[in-house]
């Protein structure tokens, strides 16, 4: 069985990892090589293609880290969970997601469906 909190929190550290070396690490033990990811302004295929996504989201948004907002909900080979985009030093969401994802039979995500529930300006 999956320790959905323990991947959901990996999967939030990888967003948060400027590292690319240690970034690297997570992806692999967090996604299936196979993995895909999607969302209204973003998409990325396998470990080479979330890694770009990844580092282009945080050159994009430079000072700001995901933070997970309450505990992940899973059943089956599904979970879903809430995000805020936070800067660095404190204070709002500039940005607030909800993901839904398929969990693999060796417990790593095999895709991520992502929804934007506030964008930042601008």
């Amino acid at each position: 069985m999956t320790d959905t909190t323990a991947l959901i929190d990996d999967y939030i550290a990888i967003w948060n990892e400027p590292d690319s070396g240690r970034r690297r690490e997570l992806i692999a033990r967090t996604w299936t090589e196979d993995a895909s990811y999607v969302d209204p302004m973003l998409t990325g295929a396998g470990h080479d293609g979330i890694d770009a996504m990844i580092a282009g989201a945080q050159q994009q948004f430079p000072g700001l880290r995901f933070e997970l907002a309450g505990a992940p909900e899973a059943h089956h080979d599904r979970v879903r969970f809430t995000w805020h985009l936070k800067p660095e030093a404190g204070g709002e969401a500039v940005a607030i997601g909800s993901d839904f994802g398929l969990v693999s039979d060796d417990g790593r995500l095999r895709s991520v469906t992502g929804f934007l529930d506030l964008v930042p300006a601008g």
